[in-house]
C-alpha cells in the first residue's frame, strides 16, 4: 500500500498447545507500517470450543495456581531434555500467553519470535484474588537464531485482562523496550503502552 506499508491476508489454522487439538481457523490481515512501529493486526477466528469451555479451562489453571501452599518459583522450563515438572506447567501456561505480546510488540517483516524457555519464575503473594509472576524469559529470534532476554511481569484473574509489563535486554532488536497490558483470557491479543516497573 503506498505511503503506508506492506498488508498481508492470511488464513490458518490454530491448535491447542498442550493437546494439540484443533482449536479453530481464523483469517487475518497484517500491516507492516512503513514506520517503526508495532504491525497492526486485524484477526476473525472460528474456534472449536465454547466461550464457557475456555472459561472453564481458564478456572482450572486459576485454581490449580491459587491452591499452592506456598509461592512458585521455577528456573529453566522446559529443562534442557525438554521436559517442564507437571506442578510448573500452569506457569509455563501463562508464560506462552504473555509472551506472545511481547514477540507481537518485537516482530517485523523479516523478523520473528517464539518462546524458548523461561529462565526463572516467581510468584508474588498478593492481599487479592489477582495472580501475579515475574519472568525472565528467553526468546529465539529467527532467521538470526539469536536468543533475547526479556523481563516480563504478569497479572492475571479469570475474566479479567491478562496484563503484562516487559522490559527487554539491550541489544534486541526492539521497537519499544517497555509494554503494557495484553488482554483477554490466558490467551489475549491486544497491547497498550505502559509505565516501566
Amino acid at each position: 500500500i503506498p505511503e503506508s506499508g506492506h498488508k498481508y491476508y492470511l488464513q490458518f489454522s490454530t491448535e491447542d498447545y498442550r493437546t494439540g487439538e484443533d482449536a479453530g481457523s481464523c483469517l487475518a490481515t497484517v500491516l507492516y507500517p512503513k514506520k517503526k512501529s508495532p504491525p497492526v493486526v486485524s484477526i476473525k477466528c472460528s474456534r472449536t470450543k465454547d466461550k464457557r469451555e475456555i472459561q472453564e479451562e481458564d478456572n482450572r489453571l486459576y485454581q490449580r495456581i491459587r491452591h499452592q501452599t506456598k509461592p512458585i518459583t521455577g528456573n529453566n522450563i522446559p529443562d534442557s531434555y525438554g521436559n517442564i515438572e507437571p506442578a510448573l506447567e500452569p506457569v509455563w501456561a501463562l508464560a506462552v500467553a504473555g509472551s506472545s505480546s511481547i514477540m507481537w510488540e518485537k516482530s517485523t517483516e523479516s523478523l520473528g519470535y517464539f518462546l524458548a524457555q523461561v529462565k526463572a519464575v516467581k510468584q508474588w503473594m498478593r492481599k487479592d484474588d489477582f495472580l501475579e509472576f515475574d519472568y525472565t524469559v528467553l526468546l529465539h529470534e529467527m532467521p538470526t537464531q539469536e536468543i533475547i532476554s526479556c523481563h516480563m511481569r504478569l497479572t492475571w484473574l479469570p475474566g479479567h485482562p491478562l496484563k503484562v509489563k516487559h522490559f527487554c535486554a539491550p541489544g534486541s532488536h526492539s521497537l519499544d523496550e517497555g509494554s503494557g497490558a495484553e488482554s483477554g483470557s490466558a490467551a489475549g491479543a491486544s497491547a497498550e503502552k505502559g509505565a516501566h516497573f
